[in-house]
């Protein structure tokens, strides 16, 4: 039987083993898929036995990701462009990484706002964590040329835009509604707006009709931007595909069959969201 897991500290959050239970049980599969709460102190060890404790891979979620990285003996580019790593696997008994949360944003914004980045206008980027890191990577990849970012802690988001170079703007915060000007996208890779964290405080007017707005959080999954950025005329993509996605290539990897994102499994997904 083979064996994955997703680790962090806390974990009891994860939304994980429910989508990758139901990916087992949907195709057939004889595999278990399971919680491991790592202590940030005990990650390096954990990790140096994760093949001895009979696991073929493991995600890797908060605090975890760039000790992820440093562990394995092979980064693919999507791990070090973003200096982090969600995704483990082994080949021939050495431990490889990916940063599959670059394709999950771009998969769930392909599925959602088809278009998107057809434009050649400017992304506004509200955030500077570890999730911001692949939003912007993606937006890169994708010949995003001019990217305004933006956060709370003005020195977190210029250490950021120093990670990627020429292409990202670091403006202030205060000017976060006036940003807006021209964009064909809008990102909120920030807490603000979450279940239970402070709003996010930002005016639409500037932001043309034809934007699109994505809010990667997905609890709840229709937040006060999403709902906002309708009433203002834009096409809103949720967060709950971008989670969704990113689980796809390390499923694949594990367990032999590459997954699909459903709309059963998504329903899966909101009915515990709702009923936590």
């Amino acid at each position: 039987m083979r064996r994955a897991c997703v680790i962090g500290w806390p974990i009891e959050h994860s939304r994980s083993p429910l989508i990758h239970g139901h990916w087992l049980r949907a195709y057939g599969i004889e595999g278990r898929y399971e919680k491991r709460a790592v202590k940030p102190e005990e990650i390096d060890s954990f990790l140096a036995s994760l093949a001895a404790q009979g696991y073929a891979g493991a995600n890797v979620t908060v605090p975890h990701k760039e000790a992820a990285l440093r562990a394995a003996a092979h980064a693919d580019e999507a791990a070090r462009s973003v200096g982090a790593a969600n995704t483990l696997w082994f080949e021939n008994g050495a431990l490889h990484a990916s940063n599959t949360d670059i394709y999950g944003f771009l998969r769930n914004l392909d599925d959602q706002a088809p278009g998107w980045d057809q434009t050649g206008r400017p992304a506004v980027v509200l955030g500077a964590g570890g999730a911001a890191r692949a939003v912007l990577r993606g937006l890169m990849a994708r010949g995003f040329d001019e990217i305004r970012l933006l956060n709370r802690t003005l020195e977190r988001a210029i250490e950021l835009a120093g990670f990627f170079g020429d292409g990202v703007q670091v403006l202030d915060w205060e000017l976060r509604s006036a940003a807006l000007e021209g964009a064909a996208l809008l990102v909120n890779t920030a807490t603000l707006g979450m279940k239970n964290a402070a709003p996010l405080d930002i005016r639409l007017a500037a932001l043309p009709h034809a934007a699109v707005v994505n809010d990667i959080v997905y609890v709840p999954l229709e937040t006060p931007l999403l709902r906002r950025a309708r009433e203002h005329g834009c096409r809103a993509a949720d967060g709950l595909g971008m989670l969704l996605h990113q689980a796809v290539p390390g499923f694949e990897t594990w367990f032999g069959v590459r997954p699909q994102v459903t709309e059963e499994l998504r329903r899966l997904v909101l009915r515990d969201i709702e009923g936590g």
